[in-house]
């Protein structure tokens, strides 16, 4: 068994790291969590998602240490999603402005299910550089923790900013050069957290699904996009790679904390705009939709060419 990260296929380090971060995160939100509930400041139905995360952060914890297999680490994510979705949190028709037509009940837990289960691997996927992971849960849970503020859905954003605290307080010794990774402890569990925060937040209406997913984005587009061009290509893509928007930009030169800020300013703008977005009329929520359809597209085109000369400059 070890602790440390050693470098491998999808690595942008080159010496090993404890990857012992993600344990810290899960037991400092648990312990405030569980103060919060013996206080009487949240309710019991967090014991749910107390379980849930318990479960894939145990799975992790085992796979960080020694290594397990992908079928079995699925399993469990499948189980604690199904678990969460029968507890009440489901994916309804209003994904989008202005809302879609119903659909039957199975459906909507269903897409839960999966939406759960791609949000705790993407966000295992995207942690590959020093400081990332940690800075899009500071922002991201950061953004639904002020809008429940907004709304006045205390326990709602008390939950996401105790996550922003244990995050932050981890994103110290992350942030590049890192001194210590969060491993798929870490990342699995906040995949599961941001997952079950935006489908609560939709639930119990303090904010529309469509603006928790573009809060994420910068994770959602690059992990998607870079998987939906594998399978394409026909590669093995469950297999470790470094060929995701963020690590390309860092192969090409920009280093972590040059790669790092500059997606941070991306975090930063789609958090405010989807907070903005909230309280627009659906066609102008459409139009945001649209600039960062179109931001995105540019983003990736761009990286794309630059790639590809580094590449060429190369041969």
């Amino acid at each position: 068994m070890s602790i440390l990260d050693h470098p491998n296929e999808r690595s942008l380090h080159n010496t090993p790291v404890p990857r012992t971060g993600g344990i810290a995160i899960v037991l400092a939100v648990a312990m405030v969590l569980a103060g919060g509930y013996l206080s009487g400041q949240i309710s019991s139905h967090i014991g749910w998602l107390a379980v849930a995360a318990l479960l894939v952060a145990s799975v992790s914890l085992v796979d960080d240490l020694r290594g397990l297999a992908l079928r079995y680490r699925l399993i469990v994510h499948l189980v604690a999603a199904t678990l969460l979705s029968y507890t009440g949190l489901h994916v309804a028709g209003e994904v989008w402005p202005g809302g879609l037509p119903a659909w039957p009940w199975w459906v909507s837990r269903f897409l839960a299910v999966l939406v759960i289960v791609w949000m705790i691997n993407l966000y295992n996927f995207m942690d590959g550089m020093d400081g990332f992971a940690g800075g899009m849960a500071v922002i991201g849970f950061g953004a639904l923790g002020v809008q429940g503020w907004l709304v006045g859905a205390n326990e709602y954003a008390l939950v996401n900013l105790v996550i922003v605290a244990a995050t932050g307080g981890f994103l110290v010794f992350n942030f590049p050069p890192a001194r210590i990774f969060m491993g798929d402890t870490g990342s699995a569990t906040l995949g599961l957290l941001a997952a079950t925060m935006a489908l609560w937040g939709a639930r119990d209406d303090v904010l529309p699904l469509w603006t928790s997913l573009l809060i994420f984005s910068p994770f959602i587009v690059d992990a998607t996009v870079t998987l939906i061009r594998r399978i394409l290509r026909g590669e093995r893509f469950w297999q470790a790679h470094k060929t995701h928007y963020y690590q390309r930009l860092v192969q090409m030169g920009w280093g972590h904390r040059k790669t790092v800020l500059a997606e941070y300013v991306l975090m930063a703008g789609c958090a405010v705009s989807a907070v903005f977005a909230v309280s627009l009329m659906p066609v102008m929520q459409w139009g945001i939709i649209i600039f960062w359809v179109l931001v995105y597209a540019v983003l990736m085109v761009w990286v794309d060419r630059l790639w590809l000369r580094h590449i060429q400059a190369d041969c």
